[in-house]
């Protein structure tokens, strides 16, 4: 027998928790709830830690937890201060019992783990806490010191992971804190300038996350309606537990559906992977480096049930997710075979308070089979990084703009499919990967193409998770088809460049690639190297407009030096993509392109397919309308006509804050 529990904030644990009587607690009601049973949560804010106890037992039967009907309810990993005591001018302290915190206290805990780069371990730590007033984050500082003088003292990190790449107008900000903690309390010394934090809504964060199960294996979980913030969450590397403000913990088929996650320290989802696989051991011991633990921790990961009917297989739809020091969704191997579809998500890794080779709006490692669609990403440090093991991975139909990057794909090996996206921002794209096939994109910025010969990555045999071998990266091997690219004016840079020039010298055809493997080797031979040349690309049918530049290799592409005067522009319906087409490039039709015409990446030897391993067909828009099979415009609009126009290319959906 299935049950419906309701909880409520003027409610009692002691109750039954139905809607006459219902729980006080959220958690409460996750330790007795069963598959098949409803958690029905009512408007009001809910300042605790869910840890869900029982699994559901299939998608049929799932454990759900949502909003009551038109209302918003919201968890909080933070607490309400308002006892400070005022020092002079803008400053004022708190003392904060340690007993708030309990065995957690966000303020004594640092941001620490592996690939973190600022702050070093010879800096000065910044720490898991914040403090909001009326939800604004503050600062970090140094010192007591400093928070008298922040705009002297402040120290904003404007890092980003290619020190070239366009960054981001950060602001200077003098809303700071510094805290100190002994044995009983912690102290917090604030800046509040023209403020009185007692006449205002002040928190601090207390709890590390809101959702996320204590066990692994609780699975079949469904999220739906909730607002979460203000949660203490730690760097998440592909090496760590990866605790997210809301975490799935290493389980199957979790559906997260129609919330607001905003203000993690870190990552706000996390689909990733569990503490025995790896705890951050290269930042603890270095030991061995950080490469060479990711290594294990895949094998390992294979020991405990990384397969596609144990983990993964993951929904995460139309949630909106902004302001977050790391991700909007994190994932090692926990992400696989999932699906991530029709988000919102902005604002993330721009507040540089520390910085990391981990930071991005969506950032996966191992995305075997998953799906990333429909969604809108802009205004973050990088939108989508996929590293290690995109393989069946596809990005189809989504729209990234206003980013530092907005694609980077990293150490994969293929077949993973970009198609019928928009990449808006002046640097487009970073290829550190070989085997993709990039198919009806507008590339709008640069790209930026690199060898990876010092780590040898894992790939799969197809739909599975079992390894099939490791291989370096050299470069090539990737197929640019009906793709539309755009020089920008103000992007002049000689090794990364707009359009497919950067390929110049790749070979055509295999049978080039395998003649220069004979060459080097031969030159191998005589001075004792090992033959790594650079592998063939597959360009056909693109169009190169405003000075981008076409791959030497291409025979019968279409280069059009007038300004398409591309914006893309958000309004009250989504987000419109306006541009202005010559009547050359509105008379082109593009077959369509399917499974058979992609071949197999050479080191992988698999296809280009769905995660059913069905033929895949590139039949629909960004929009989702159908091409015509006679043939259809490049790029990601089946039909784009001739002069000014302004198109839909992403639909705004309701969330409630």
């Amino acid at each position: 027998m299935s049950y419906e529990y309701h909880v409520a904030v003027f409610g009692d644990d002691r109750n039954e928790g139905s809607a006459e009587k219902p729980f006080a607690t959220i958690n409460h009601a996750a330790q007795l709830a069963r598959a098949g049973d409803v958690v029905i949560v009512h408007d009001g804010e809910y300042r605790e830690s869910v840890h869900p106890k029982n699994s559901g037992l299939n998608d049929c039967e799932r454990i759900i937890y949502r909003a009551a009907e038109g209302e918003h309810p919201v968890i909080k990993g933070s607490e309400r201060v308002d006892w400070w005591v005022h020092i002079h001018d803008g400053i004022w302290e708190a003392v904060v019992p340690n007993t708030l915190f309990g065995d957690f206290n966000p303020f004594l805990e640092e941001v620490f783990g592996d690939w973190l780069i600022v702050p070093n371990k010879d800096e000065p730590a910044k720490h898991l806490g914040d403090v909001y007033l009326n939800g604004m984050s503050f600062y970090e500082v140094d010192s007591f010191d400093d928070v008298e003088f922040p705009e002297e003292k402040t120290r904003i990190h404007d890092y980003v992971t290619d020190k070239d790449a366009p960054v981001l107008n950060v602001p200077q900000t003098t809303y700071v804190w510094h805290a100190e903690t002994d044995k009983d309390a912690t102290v917090i010394r604030a800046n509040f300038h023209e403020h009185n934090p007692n006449n205002e809504l002040v928190e601090i964060n207390v709890r590390q996350t809101c959702f996320s199960p204590n066990e692994c294996q609780i699975n079949y979980i469904t999220v739906s309606g909730f607002e979460m913030c203000q949660a203490a969450t730690p760097w998440a590397p592909p090496t760590s537990p990866q605790v997210g403000m809301i975490s799935a913990n290493w389980s199957r088929g979790w559906i997260i559906e129609n919330n607001v996650f905003h203000d993690a320290k870190c990552a706000a989802i996390s689909l990733g992977k569990e503490r025995s696989t790896g705890d951050n051991e290269w930042y603890r011991t270095e030991r061995k480096n950080g490469y060479q633990y990711q290594l294990e921790a895949v094998f390992k990961g294979l020991r405990i049930g990384w397969t596609k009917d144990v983990v993964g297989g993951h929904m995460v739809r139309w949630n909106e997710i902004y302001n977050c020091g790391q991700n909007a969704i994190v994932g090692h191997m926990g992400c696989a075979f999932s699906n991530i579809s029709h988000n919102h998500i902005y604002r993330i890794g721009i507040k540089r308070e520390f910085f990391g080779w981990e930071i991005a709006g969506i950032k996966f490692h191992a995305a075997i089979d998953t799906i990333i669609a429909h969604n809108n990403i802009h205004d973050c440090s990088l939108g989508i990084w996929l590293d290690w093991e995109a393989q069946g991975t596809r990005i189809s139909s989504n729209v990234l703009h206003r980013n530092n990057r907005d694609l980077m794909i990293e150490v994969s090996h293929g077949p993973c499919v970009v198609d019928n996206n928009i990449l808006g921002s002046d640097y487009s794209f970073e290829n550190f990967a070989q085997g993709s096939a990039f198919i009806n994109n507008l590339i709008c910025g640069i790209t930026n193409l690199l060898t990876v010969l010092d780590r040898s990555t894992p790939y799969h045999f197809p739909h599975t998770t079992a390894v099939a071998g490791c291989s370096f990266v050299f470069g090539g091997d990737d197929r640019f088809i009906n793709n539309i690219f755009v020089a920008r004016n103000d992007i002049k840079d000689n090794m990364r460049q707009s359009g497919l020039g950067s390929y110049a010298g790749y070979p055509r055809n295999m049978r080039e690639y395998v003649q220069s493997v004979h060459e080097e080797i031969a030159q191998g031979v005589q001075g004792g190297g090992d033959p790594r040349p650079v592998q063939p690309i597959y360009p056909k049918g693109n169009v190169y407009l405003h000075g981008a530049l076409p791959a030497e290799q291409e025979e019968g592409f279409i280069q059009d030096h007038s300004d398409p005067a591309i914006s893309i522009v958000e309004t009250d319906g989504g987000v419109e993509l306006r541009v202005t087409a010559t009547g050359i490039i509105a008379g082109l039709h593009r077959p369509i392109v399917t499974t058979h015409d992609l071949g197999v990446p050479r080191v992988v030897e698999a296809r280009y397919d769905n995660p059913d391993g069905s033929v895949m067909r590139i039949d629909t828009d960004i929009r989702g309308e159908l091409r015509d099979p006679m043939g259809s415009s490049p790029g990601p609009i089946s039909k784009i006509s001739e002069g000014a126009q302004s198109v839909l290319v992403w639909k705004r959906f309701n969330t409630q804050k």
